[in-house]
């Protein structure tokens, strides 16, 4: 991969990160409006028709069967699975467990496309991930303030996660078949489709919630999901399932950045500690392992030849 590809695939999972630490951000405000199931169908209703739109102008065709089972488990677990489990499970549990459990999908990943993908797994991957991980470990706690537990909201949270990694590795190899564009359409429509038992709730809550819950639960559509879902396909389609996983660990930081500048939470020193320590762990992860040094191999002299003549002279 040049230069500028892997360029592009870094400014793609940079605008990932940043769209999704958003999302913590606006789910506080949908979510005291809306129920997991609902929130998250009008959030992935809402990315489809953008998308679908979208795709009709680019006139984005039918994908490849080849891209269809890496379509249907990503859309069914990671696209619809995981934002109701997220959204459920961070209603049971404190943030510092939500954001704990969570955050071992980057690990699962790592481990799973090592498994299925056949995909290397440098020592400086798993150093940064282990840095990052215990730096979300102390955001979340630092953030929690000794809330409630349940082992409900945890199973919701393990969940989550699993089902964060299978949906990650599945993309993979579907993005062999098929555009970043065409695989996060289909996958949100097949999420979407999925969800519809919610419709019923999601028609009865919109007509009660007030306009900026609302607002909110368009923007998660728009931006965390229809932008940020495409751009990760985009880079995932450039770097390895495990290394752009590890990436996300950027998120509990701008999650602390982005609540004290939209939310007036002034972070303790603990706090912007452990986002220290999860931008240091995706800086280590994302270190490019040295290139072995090939030994020169020396030439054999070359024995002189002895013309003819001075052969037959001597």
């Amino acid at each position: 991969m040049s230069d500028r590809e892997r360029a592009g695939a870094l400014a793609a999972a940079g605008v990932t990160v940043l769209f999704w630490a958003s999302a913590f951000v606006s789910i506080r405000s949908a979510g005291a409006a809306y129920s997991p199931g609902a929130l998250a169908l009008g959030r992935l209703a809402t990315a489809a028709l953008l998308l679908g739109a979208f795709a009709l102008v680019r006139r984005v065709g039918w994908p490849d069967r080849r891209a269809w089972p890496g379509i249907l488990i990503s859309g069914l677990l990671w696209f619809g699975g995981y934002m109701v489990c997220l959204n459920w499970g961070e209603r049971l549990v404190d943030a510092g467990t939500a954001a704990l459990i969570v955050n071992v999908g980057p690990i699962l990943i790592a481990l799973l496309s090592g498994w299925l993908l056949h995909e290397a797994a440098p020592r400086s991957l798993w150093l940064g991930i282990g840095v990052s991980f215990a730096g979300t470990a102390v955001v979340g706690l630092s953030m929690s303030g000794g809330g409630r537990s349940s082992l409900l909201g945890v199973l919701l949270c393990v969940l989550a996660a699993i089902t964060y990694a299978i949906g990650v590795v599945a993309q993979k190899p579907a993005l062999k078949h098929g555009s970043a564009l065409q695989i996060t359409t289909w996958s949100a429509l097949v999420a979407t489709l999925a969800l519809l038992p919610f419709a019923g709730v999601l028609v009865h809550e919109v007509a009660q919630a007030p306009l900026s819950a609302t607002l909110n639960m368009l923007y998660l559509g728009v931006g965390p999901t229809a932008i940020a879902f495409t751009t990760w396909a985009y880079a995932l389609t450039r770097t390895p399932a495990g290394k752009l996983g590890a990436t996300t660990y950027v998120v509990p930081a701008l999650v602390v950045l982005l609540s004290w500048i939209f939310l007036s939470e002034v972070p303790g020193w603990l706090t912007l500690a452990g986002g220290a320590l999860c931008l240091a762990g995706v800086a280590v992860s994302r270190r490019r392992a040295a290139r072995p040094v090939t030994p020169a191999v020396a030439t054999p002299p070359v024995p002189a030849v002895v013309p003819a003549d001075e052969e037959l002279s001597g």
